[in-house]
């Protein structure tokens, strides 16, 4: 009964939404618990089932991570140009479903082929969900951002039951059963798309105004680039060391094209713009490399360092992911509540501001780790609040930098620059996640020794990170008043035009 009442509420809610707005909120549900159950136990399974170590199982998590950032990107691109958005999304999960079935396996030869297979489905795959969504609406509708708003709802609940499944299946290290589930959750993501076909028909995309026969070669060389992607990922996951350095160079190389052009462009208010940009993203690239290090790093610190029992229940590490999905699903409202009433009252809460308190929290989120440490009992473990109000503080941290992250983008990049500028902030998360793959390979490996005995090596990375993400939340604290001189709306006059204008003419 309460099934049938929660059913009939959703559609009472999704009434007066366009057609296919509820199909792509359970779609979205579906679609994500594969991505969970993968980012939550990767390097579990990787350490514990496949006995690789720490450094190449952490690396292999930040590779894992920044092909899926990575692939986005390219995602969008493909999608409505070569194939529609329904097509693409629904090759994607063919390919997850495939990949999750070859990792069920137990192999360490499948494993890779499931993962290239994974990785291309959900890195070309998870933009289409939102343009399939957004195409349901015209520009003026304001219906638009609530629809988004219940979407990104749905995809939380994917990632909650799939952590909590995952930990589930972690109690007894069932991987394989695990691994199914994820194919079978992923399927049903198809099945979905197929019912509602016809709904989640694409629109307005460059592919429509094709050709029939441009139409049919623009969609044979879509399905070729999505089946041959598969063994190039495939190839670049054998040698997760050489495509960390491959895809750190393509990321140094756009830095480097940005702030060309940034010192070359001629409007002197979008110059200044873009130097915020810049500095922000810096700033960002610090966040996201810690707040990554949670499904690696953190987690083989709770399994082997924290005392995971509460009263007679035991934690399993993947539930701890959940932390962070209720605190974004409770706290998003709430703080968008108190900052509204805040600004109401005359406070000054700009992106300056929110990038650096997001920094200073990430710092004290690691910086109570080693505290936690030093109160440890005899057995070296720690005691599990201290895990929690770390993922609590990093939440909070993400809430003031994750949602105007994109905005920002469209408040500071001049449209000629916009591409580029949004392209680079999804490269950004991606390099996050090789940083935090590094920062994880530098813990002690926990096989053959004890809880006491690794905490030394512990408590001084977590302080070393925190104090990193504490300097730097300072520096952008100090850069706050200039930040603010930087983000203008105001066009300048160029110097010359303005002393050209102050002369004043002889009579």
């Amino acid at each position: 009964m309460m099934g049938i009442s929660f059913i009939k509420s959703l559609k009472r809610l999704f009434s007066a939404a366009p057609e296919g707005t509820t199909a792509l909120f359970f779609i979205q549900i579906f679609s994500t618990l594969g991505f969970a159950v993968l980012y939550s136990t990767l390097v579990l399974y990787a350490t514990k089932h496949l006995h690789l170590g720490v450094k190449a199982a952490t690396t292999l998590m930040g590779v894992f991570g920044a092909f899926n950032y990575g692939l986005h990107l390219f995602g969008g691109y493909l999608g409505g140009r070569f194939l529609s958005n329904r097509n693409l999304f629904v090759g994607g999960m063919a390919l997850q479903v495939i990949g999750c079935a070859c990792i069920a396996t137990g192999t360490l030869v499948l494993f890779y082929v499931g993962l290239a297979f994974f990785l291309t489905g959900s890195g070309l795959n998870v933009t289409c969900i939102n343009m399939m969504l957004t195409q349901r609406f015209t520009p003026e509708d304001p219906r638009r951002e609530g629809a988004f708003l219940w979407n990104y709802a749905g995809m939380n609940v994917g990632f909650f039951v799939g952590f909590s499944v995952a930990g589930h299946f972690q109690a007894t290290e069932s991987y394989s059963s695990l691994f199914i589930f994820a194919t079978l959750g992923n399927f049903v993501a198809i099945i979905l798309a197929l019912f509602n076909w016809k709904t989640l028909t694409d629109r307005n995309t460059p592919l429509l105004d094709k050709t029939q026969r441009q139409f049919r070669l623009r969609q044979l060389a879509g399905i070729g680039i999505l089946i041959g992607l598969v063994p190039v990922v495939w190839f670049l996951l054998q040698r997760p060391s050489g495509t960390e350095t491959l895809i750190k160079g393509i990321c140094a190389a756009v830095a480097l094209t940005l702030a060309y052009l940034t010192l070359r462009h001629s409007d002197r208010r979008e110059r200044r713009n873009m130097t915020a940009y810049l500095i922000l993203t810096i700033g960002s690239l610090m966040f996201w490399s810690l707040y990554q290090m949670a499904p690696s790093g953190l987690m083989l610190f709770a399994v082997n360092n924290v005392n995971l029992m509460i009263g007679p229940v035991k934690i399993q590490p993947q539930w701890i992911q959940n932390i962070n999905t209720v605190c974004i699903v409770l706290g998003g409202p709430m703080l968008a509540a108190l900052f509204t009433r805040m600004r109401g009252r005359g406070w000054r809460i700009d992106i300056p501001q929110q990038f650096a308190a997001s920094l200073l929290l990430m710092a004290v989120a690691f910086l109570i780790l080693p505290l936690g440490i030093k109160a440890a009992g005899g057995d070296g473990k720690s005691a599990f609040v201290w895990l929690f109000l770390s993922y609590v503080l990093q939440s909070i941290g993400e809430l003031l930098i994750m949602p105007i992250g994109y905005a920002m983008i469209g408040k500071l990049a001049p449209k000629q620059y916009q591409g580029v500028m949004m392209g680079s902030w999804m490269l950004v998360t991606g390099l996050a996640s090789l940083f935090a793959g590094d920062f994880s390979g530098m813990i002690p490996e926990p096989t053959g020794t004890t809880a006491v005995a690794t905490n030394p090596g512990y408590a001084k990375l977590f302080a070393e990170l925190g104090a990193g993400s504490l300097a730097v939340g300072v520096a952008l604290v100090v850069l706050i008043p200039f930040l603010r001189k930087l983000i203008t709306d105001k066009a300048e006059i160029p110097p010359e035009e303005m002393a050209a204008a102050t002369v004043v003419p002889v009579a």
